[in-house]
């Protein structure tokens, strides 16, 4: 797609404002809303505030949307002062939140019936891959569509696939979250069971990076579990809700997911300690709960 046509942001969290910093730094001409203002520093290079998201929708060409869940997606396309407000023939949605599958077909029906199109490309990396413009991208939607937003979705992501027709990508994203959610448990466990024999957990987490062991989850979240930084990143409370969209579709599906479950219970002890917002390697402390132990502390005897 050429840079010449007008990008629009909504939704600059966690995640969605770097990613807006990106397209910026590619000269993408570029219009923003969200709910909690549009920051300074992206005002400064010249992103264009908004007061709405049907703000946006009349300035932008391709408008990118980042929210947290499904209802949040509905509210910024067709809730009060929405995108649908202001969408024309020949604009394309994409929504890169993580939200129902099937909720992603009704809302690409229903932009579709105002000329525009759609896709879902949701994406993985979390924080430090959205600041390194290393996201991975797995979209939904139309080889056409496709083809006109990648070289956008290029200045985001360097893994960037088109799985299938729209809701494909949140589907996809589904399958991410139990593997992620999976690995880091397997990951606690093992640094848990370090540290409780009395091992330096961050040696033996260094270890096994040069080992079969090794994961994307190991390097990073498992230095999180030593080091006790637990700041996010990627909060637990939307890893729950992906989750919840795993487990839902399973259960319509008739398919078991016995370790999402568990990783599901996990999280919601974390919760109910105060957890909702640690990073999703926080779900460690949960471990750590039940065995009495912290990753690092000392072990007596």
């Amino acid at each position: 797609m050429s840079q010449t046509l007008k990008a629009g942001f909504i939704g600059l969290g966690i995640m969605g404002r770097p990613m807006a910093e990106n397209l910026r730094k590619h000269n993408v001409a570029l219009a923003a809303y969200t709910r909690s203002g549009v920051p300074d520093e992206l005002k400064q290079a010249g992103v264009v505030a908004c007061d709405s998201a049907a703000d946006v929708a009349a300035q932008a060409d391709v408008i990118f949307i980042m929210v947290p869940d499904t209802p949040d997606v509905e509210r910024v396309l067709f809730g009060e002062n929405g995108v649908a407000d202001s969408l024309r023939a020949g604009q394309i949605v994409v929504d890169m939140s993580s939200i129902s599958p099937m909720a992603t077909r009704g809302f690409a029906a229903r932009v579709r019936d105002k000329g525009a199109d759609y896709l879902d490309a949701p994406v993985s990396g979390g924080e430090v891959g959205a600041k390194a413009a290393s996201l991975t991208i797995m979209v939904g939607g139309s080889q056409a569509t496709f083809d006109k937003v990648k070289p956008l979705l290029d200045m985001m992501g360097k893994n960037i696939s088109l799985i299938g027709e729209v809701g494909a990508g949140q589907v996809c994203k589904v399958a991410n979250q139990v593997i992620v959610a999976a690995t880091i448990e397997a990951v606690g466990e093992a640094l848990l069971l370090a540290s409780k024999a009395g091992v330096d957990a961050e040696k033996v987490r260094t270890a096994l990076m040069g080992g079969f062991a090794s994961s994307r989850i190991l390097e990073v979240h498992g230095e999180r579990m030593t080091k006790r930084t637990f700041n996010p990143g990627f909060r637990i409370e939307l890893h729950q809700k992906d989750l919840n969209l795993a487990l839902s579709t399973a259960q319509a599906l008739g398919v078991p997911l016995p370790a999402t479950s568990t990783c599901q219970m996990l999280f919601n002890a974390c919760t109910a300690h105060g957890g909702k917002a640690w990073d999703h390697s926080g779900m460690v402390r949960a471990l750590e709960i039940m065995a009495n132990h912290e990753i690092g502390q000392k072990v007596k005897g």
